[in-house]
C-alpha cells in the first residue's frame, strides 16, 4: 500500500482543526487525507481532487460520507474550478510525488524496474504518453527536457541514443540505453534523472505547479494554512520561491512561513518507507487583516 510520507509532520504544521475546510489537491489513495478529515470532520466543506482513474476510485470506496467532493483533474484545472464556484478553504495540501502503485503497476510505465509500455501519464485519458516523446521528438527537444528536468549531465548522448535506437516500445528497452550510454551505475540507476525528465515532460508538473501556486494562495482563507510536499529540487525551489515572494516583513506580504526550513522525514521513517528520502515539506500560513493592521502598528 501506498505510505504517505511526512503524516505526522504535516499534521503538527498544517494544525488542522475540527470544523475547518479542506482541499487536498493530489488526494490519491487517501493517506493525508484520512488523517486530516478525521480531525477536521468537515466533509460538507472539503474537496479531494486527483488526475489518476484508479486514485479516483479508491477515494470514492474510501471515503463515504456526505457532502465530501471528490473528482478527477489536475489541480490546475480543479482549482480554477473551485475558485469559478467561489470556494475558500482552511486548510490546502499536496503532495507532488509519484505515487508507490503508480511505480510498482508495470503497465504505468513509469519505472524502469518494472518492464511495462512507455507511458507514464498521471492521467489516463491524456493524448501525450513517454512512447510519443520517446519515439517523435526530435533529438533537440529530448535533449533539453533530460537536461532541464532531470538535470542530467549526460542529456545530449542519452538524446542521440534514444534517437538512434527508435522505435523503443517498452521502459526496459529505455533504461537499457540509458546505462549502455552513461556507464556504469553510481548512487542511482542510470536511467533515474532521464525517467524523472520525461514523467514531468508527460505530465506538465512544474508548469502546472507554477500555474496553481497564485490560485491556491486566493482560494487559502485568511488564517488559513498551505502545505506542499516535493520530492526533488525543481519543484522544491518553485514553491520556495512562491512562499519567499508573498512572505516577509512587508505591508503588503500575503503569507507568513510556518516552516522557516523544508520538513524532512526523521530516521524512523526513512528506515519503514524509503521513498521519503528526498520528501520536503513546506508550510504557510495566509495572514489575516488584523495581523496586517497589528504589525503596521
Amino acid at each position: 500500500m501506498h505510505e504517505p510520507v511526512l503524516l505526522k509532520e504535516t499534521l503538527d504544521h498544517l494544525s488542522p482543526k475540527k470544523g475547518e475546510s479542506y482541499l487536498d489537491a493530489t488526494a490519491g489513495f487517501g493517506g493525508h487525507a484520512s488523517a486530516i478529515l478525521k480531525v477536521t470532520q468537515s466533509y460538507k466543506d472539503s474537496v479531494l481532487v486527483d488526475r489518476d482513474q484508479i486514485a479516483v476510485e479508491e477515494l470514492q470506496i474510501k471515503f463515504t460520507q456526505d457532502g465530501l467532493e471528490i473528482f478527477q483533474n489536475d489541480f490546475f484545472t480543479a482549482a480554477n474550478e473551485l475558485a469559478l464556484e467561489g470556494k475558500h478553504f482552511d486548510l490546502i495540501f499536496a503532495d507532488l510525488g509519484v505515487s508507490s502503485q503508480h511505480l510498482n503497476i508495470a503497465s504505468r510505465g513509469f519505472s524502469f524496474s518494472n518492464s511495462g509500455p512507455l507511458d507514464m501519464r498521471m492521467d489516463q485519458r491524456q493524448e501525450l504518453t513517454a512512447e510519443i516523446i520517446v519515439n517523435e521528438w526530435n533529438e533537440r527537444d529530448l535533449a533539453q527536457i533530460i537536461r532541464k528536468y532531470g538535470e542530467e549531465p549526460h542529456s545530449w548522448k542519452i538524446a542521440r541514443s534514444i534517437v538512434t535506437n527508435r522505435p523503443i516500445k517498452t521502459t526496459e528497452e529505455l533504461a537499457s540505453i540509458i546505462t549502455r550510454t552513461t556507464g556504469k551505475w553510481q548512487a542511482k540507476h542510470p536511467a533515474t534523472r532521464t525517467f524523472q525528465a520525461i514523467r514531468i515532460a508527460v505530465n506538465n508538473e512544474l508548469g502546472l505547479l507554477e500555474s496553481t501556486l497564485p490560485i491556491w494562495l486566493d482560494l487559502l482563507k485568511p488564517g488559513g494554512r498551505i502545505g506542499i510536499i516535493s520530492f526533488h529540487s525543481l519543484e522544491d525551489r518553485i514553491v520556495k520561491q512562491f512562499f519567499a515572494e508573498h512572505s516577509g516583513n512587508t505591508y503588503d506580504a500575503v503569507l507568513r512561513l510556518i516552516t522557516k526550513n523544508p520538513v524532512v522525514a526523521g530516521n524512523q521513517e526513512l528506515v519503514n518507507n524509503p521513498r521519503s528520502r528526498s520528501a520536503k515539506l513546506r508550510v504557510a500560513a495566509k495572514i489575516k487583516t488584523t495581523e496586517r493592521a497589528s504589525d503596521a502598528h
